[in-house]
């Protein structure tokens, strides 16, 4: 039997298309919050400003942006989003006060949520159906990589304090991801089913009903992706300020090398596991890692155990965040790809949102180990969620399928 390729020249275009998006994200995140304090003269809490309206702006739009990739087609919303992702990073150049860098903050957090849930679920019908979950893999591994490089990549343009060539190198790298998305060729097939949605008359009915911008098939798994991005919140918005506490902050940026390397050697092998076996096998065994790397954090008190922290979490993260939007895609019909990415995105950002403001509360009342404790207690939780959301649920159906079949027999 021949194997499906995964690797094809359109597969391998939007990839990089999406790396060059969450490089310029990565980039920004490091790079914001110390261009608002030196220059806009900022204080802290405008500092967390700089990426909190930016989820915002994402979060706002996730649920329209499916249905939009849907209905109007997945290139078509990927590149306009794009655009607009380039359009903002250009409006920087004027933003001299704090209200219009937020405000254009803002509107480019909302082109972010439009072109990643574009760009994901052009992946996702690019990727043969049998070998989802190790195609899903592979284009997350470049997010991955992008979220090594990207730090670093904005602390470099951001030594001399020059906002100008932070912005130009930010300019450049997003005009690559929408130069990438316009060299992508879509399926003949994808193309038929957009022309037969528009020509499709609508239904008529009063308002906007949650279905059209949320799908429900991919909601329970979206719901445990909330639970794993309140957690991995606590490493992305506190991790420096940990490891300043316990004086080993030259070790910060390695400990994210450390945890993007260890998904990047295990996600070929999470993609065929979870193709050959059920999600079970990978996803258990991986909030039980993740638990445990985040424990093992609040109790680091040594460089080595906090890289060690790093490469455990890697390993559990690297396995559930691939699973989970598999699933979510896998979970709907064909024609709702783009809301079940807008679904799951929507949840995940969400819980990253959450997380990052309640874990800081935890922070400031006692102190980062215990923040950490709790994240890795709230991993723990999701064992439950997973459970009882979306294992029972799928074992039903199956059985009810299988009491079907036997009744026709």
């Amino acid at each position: 039997m021949i194997r499906e390729k995964i690797w094809t020249r359109n597969f391998i275009v939007v990839c990089l298309s999406s790396f060059f998006m969450f490089l310029t994200f990565y980039i920004l995140a490091t790079a914001f919050p110390l261009y608002v304090k030196e220059s806009l003269h900022g204080n802290q809490q405008q500092m967390g400003l700089a990426i909190t309206i930016y989820v915002i702006g994402g979060v706002l739009i996730r649920p329209f942006s499916g249905q939009w990739v849907d209905k109007f087609g997945k290139k078509k919303m990927a590149v306009i989003g794009l655009t607009i992702f380039l359009i903002a990073c250009i409006g920087y150049f004027g933003s001299n006060g704090i209200v219009l860098f937020l405000v254009i903050r803002f509107l480019h957090g909302m082109s972010y949520a439009v072109a990643s849930t574009a760009t994901s679920t052009i992946a996702s019908t690019l990727i043969p159906y049998s070998r989802q979950g190790e195609g899903i893999g592979y284009f997350s591994m470049f997010m991955s990589i992008a979220m090594v490089i990207g730090p670093a990549l904005g602390l470099f343009l951001w030594k001399d304090e020059n906002i100008n060539v932070l912005l130009l190198g930010v300019c450049v790298i997003a005009a690559l991801s929408l130069l990438f998305m316009l060299g992508v060729r879509m399926p003949k097939e994808d193309k038929a089913n957009v022309i037969e949605a528009v020509k499709k008359p609508a239904k008529t009915r009063k308002g906007l009903r949650w279905r059209d911008v949320i799908e429900p098939k991919a909601l329970p798994i979206s719901l445990v992706g909330f639970t794993l991005a309140f957690s991995y919140s606590s490493l992305s918005g506190f991790i420096a300020s940990f490891t300043k506490e316990i004086h080993q902050s030259q070790l910060t940026g390695y400990f994210f090398v450390a945890f993007a390397i260890m998904i990047v050697l295990f996600r070929p092998v999470i993609g065929k596991v979870f193709d050959k076996y059920n999600e079970h096998i990978l996803i258990y065994p991986g909030i039980l890692i993740f638990a445990v790397g985040l424990l093992s954090l609040s109790q680091a008190r040594s460089g080595l155990m906090l890289m060690m922290s790093g490469v455990i979490m890697g390993i559990g993260y690297g396995a559930l965040m691939p699973c989970f939007q598999t699933l979510a895609l896998k979970l709907a019909a064909k024609d709702r790809r783009g809301s079940a990415n807008g679904t799951f995105f929507l949840l995940f950002d969400l819980g990253y949102g959450a997380g990052s403001y309640f874990m800081g509360l935890i922070a400031s009342y006692t102190d980062y180990r215990m923040m950490y404790e709790v994240a890795g207690g709230v991993t723990l939780l999701s064992l439950a969620a997973y459970y009882l959301l979306h294992h029972v649920p799928q074992a039903k159906a199956k059985l009810h399928i299988q009491k079907s079949n036997i009744d026709v027999v």
